[in-house]
């Protein structure tokens, strides 16, 4: 069984004055099967552990170590971390102008599977996982995120999610900028990824209507740069109730 352990992890941002530490020291086991909920304010430093699990290089990692199956990832460049079986969907998706959307998806699938996917096979892989997100045909020709709306470009990450199928996903504010509908058809995405078992799922948000659709295992609460409190789903609703006062206050102390 896989599993994505986060030991003592700290990592800090170059600012004006110099070099801000954002995370300190953050612990987490995630372990294929299981969906964790990171929880927490603006500010409190949850996308910066996605990046910094990534290789962002606007961030630096100033100690501990990120292990998958027992393998710092913190060694491996950027593409290693993906071809090791990481993967991240970001909150805001960038553009790629002039790479179609088939291009890109097959080139991913190419790096990660070690080979290119037979043709024939894999157009129907596509066509199945894109109608499975309400993902017009006409968008495989169009250039990466190109125009799309934050609908779109979400329906987007969760297609490459799907497609590459990833040993650990981290999903940073799947949930943000989507209405009714495409938080339903996004989150069936994402259920779709993780029914097999095989497969582990970090989720970071700020509000508990995803987890309507996507029933987390844990809830961890992040606040001042670290996990300060952890429990069951029932965490999530303790939060959706009162807020984050209690744990943020408790974290500056």
């Amino acid at each position: 069984m896989s599993t994505l352990e986060i030991k003592d992890l700290h990592a800090s941002v170059e600012t004006e004055d110099g070099p801000k530490e954002i995370l300190r020291g953050v612990n987490l086991t995630v372990s294929a099967g299981e969906t964790h909920a990171i929880m927490g304010p603006n500010g409190s430093g949850k996308s910066t552990l996605a990046y910094a699990i990534a290789g962002h290089p606007k961030y630096t990692v100033t100690g501990g170590e990120v292990l998958l199956d027992g393998e710092n990832v913190l060694e491996m460049a950027v593409d290693e971390r993906a071809r090791a079986g990481l993967f991240l969907a970001m909150q805001y998706p960038v553009e790629v102008p002039g790479v179609s959307m088939a291009n890109f998806l097959r080139s991913a699938a190419t790096a990660t599977r070690g080979e290119a996917p037979k043709l024939r096979t894999w157009v129907k892989e596509v066509k199945e996982a894109m109608a499975g997100l309400d993902i017009s045909a006409e968008f495989a020709d169009r250039s990466v995120n190109e125009g799309f709306s934050g609908g779109e470009k979400k329906r987007h990450e969760v297609l490459q999610l799907e497609l590459l199928s990833p040993k650990f996903a981290i999903l940073d504010e799947t949930d943000s900028g989507l209405d009714v509908d495409a938080l339903r058809v996004v989150s069936e995405g994402v259920n779709r990824y993780r029914s097999g078992g095989e497969t582990g799922v970090l989720l970071i948000t700020h509000y508990t209507r995803i987890l309507n659709h996507i029933t987390p295992d844990r809830v961890h609460v992040f606040s001042g740069g670290r996990v300060v409190e952890s429990g069951g789903p029932e965490l999530a609703d303790e939060l959706e109730k009162n807020g984050y006062e209690r744990f943020t206050k408790a974290a500056a102390v």
